[in-house]
């Protein structure tokens, strides 16, 4: 599921980026499957086709997917993810460990903390469902694998 926030400081095509990095992370959308096309999204979404491709742009700059001229953008295998990309959130997860120690937490607490973050994982993917209101009350849903059906807005 896609959801966009209109009440988000965030720009839209970040939310939709972050919303596929999940959905890729959490094991939700497979490697090797295809991402919903460019103008299905935009037209579930009620959104720019231009920000669907940023956002799918962004995503392959990161190696979270690539795309095949003609066919559409697909899920890069876990194994095929950019190393840059794994050594920038490494030193990220570095930076926000270095913090917690700053604060108090334990060497203890801190591998506590990324042993449970398979559950969160998890947990994650369950509750990909979550719908959020939008500015006027709305909620703008799209299903990841390219469904049709969209969520019927509340007047």
């Amino acid at each position: 599921m896609i959801t966009l926030n209109y009440r988000d400081s965030r720009p839209i095509y970040e939310q939709i980026q972050e919303a596929f990095k999940r959905l890729i992370v959490t094991g939700a959308m497979e490697p090797e499957e295809r991402l919903p096309s460019v103008r299905t999204l935009a037209t579930q979404l009620s959104i720019n086709p231009n920000t669907i491709q940023r956002a799918y742009a962004e995503l392959e700059r990161e190696g979270y997917c690539y795309s095949v001229p003609g066919k559409g953008s697909f899920v890069t295998a876990g194994a095929d993810m950019s190393e840059k990309r794994r050594k920038e959130l490494q030193e990220r997860l570095c930076a926000l460990a270095a913090e917690l120690k700053y604060l108090g937490a334990t060497d203890a607490e801190l591998i506590a903390l990324i042993q449970r973050v398979p559950e969160r994982a998890n947990a994650a993917k369950a509750d990909s469902a979550t719908n959020t209101a939008n500015a006027d009350g709305k909620t703008d849903t799209a299903n990841a694998a390219g469904d049709k059906d969209k969520e019927e807005e509340n007047a």
